[in-house]
């Protein structure tokens, strides 16, 4: 499967990487590809230059990933995600799943982040971009998890959920597919894309978690009576 991942940080290169060890075909888009964006630091990650070198993978613009990918993966930050699709091209993501991995997280005031204002309301990020993308089947999945967790879900002992909303039952049997192939088990149906507002609410508690406990492999598990 052709897949485009938009963003560069340590989420996109570790899906980028399971994904191409599971035998896609994946390219990373940036906003500009050139020497400096490939050489400069990531968030949680190496710069893109190094990842290319270790990885063998593609680095390209956004509109050349959106292009290229047949399944879609958001990976930018929630402030940059609507932003960079819309420099990716709407006609590049019309009919396409687009899986959101973003949070509209703020850390202007440091650690801890909180949700940002105009996300923090009746909405989520997953529905503003469905909003602006009406074409584009959106499915939330993946962010309430640390990026390694993500592609080995075995790094967490015992039974943990992966959660996953959109409007679309054939985008999200498509993903829920994909991380079947990650090795997940437990896949929750939260419904439609209103679903992602419970998600992307669940990142201030997982950020505590982290930052209490000093370990970032973690998830939650819904036990039912």
């Amino acid at each position: 499967m052709k897949i485009g991942i938009l963003g560069g940080g340590g989420v996109a290169q570790t899906l980028a990487g399971k994904l191409m060890a599971l035998g896609h075909d994946v390219v990373i888009g940036l906003r500009a590809v050139t020497p400096e964006d490939l050489a400069k630091p990531r968030q949680m990650a190496v710069p893109l230059q190094d990842w290319m070198k270790a990885s063998g993978g593609k680095v390209v613009t956004l509109a050349a990933a959106a292009a290229h990918g047949e399944v879609l993966i958001n990976a930018m930050t929630g402030q940059g995600s609507i932003p960079g699709l819309q420099a990716a091209g709407a006609a590049q993501l019309d009919g396409k799943v687009l899986i959101d991995v973003a949070n509209p997280l703020d850390f202007s005031q440091g650690m801890p982040p909180f949700l940002m204002a105009e996300y923090a309301g009746p909405t989520s990020l997953a529905e503003q971009i469905q909003a602006a993308f009406p074409t584009a089947r959106v499915v939330k999945a993946f962010n309430t998890i640390a990026a390694a967790v993500m592609v080995d879900p075995g790094l967490v002992k015992g039974p943990h959920d992966l959660f996953i909303a959109g409007n679309d039952a054939a985008a999200k049997a498509q993903v829920s597919a994909i991380a079947r192939s990650f090795g997940w088990e437990h896949i929750v149906d939260l419904g439609d894309i209103v679903g992602a507002r419970g998600t992307e609410a669940l990142l201030p508690i997982w950020v505590r978690l982290w930052t209490t406990s000093g370990s970032a492999m973690h998830n939650m598990h819904v036990a039912r009576g």
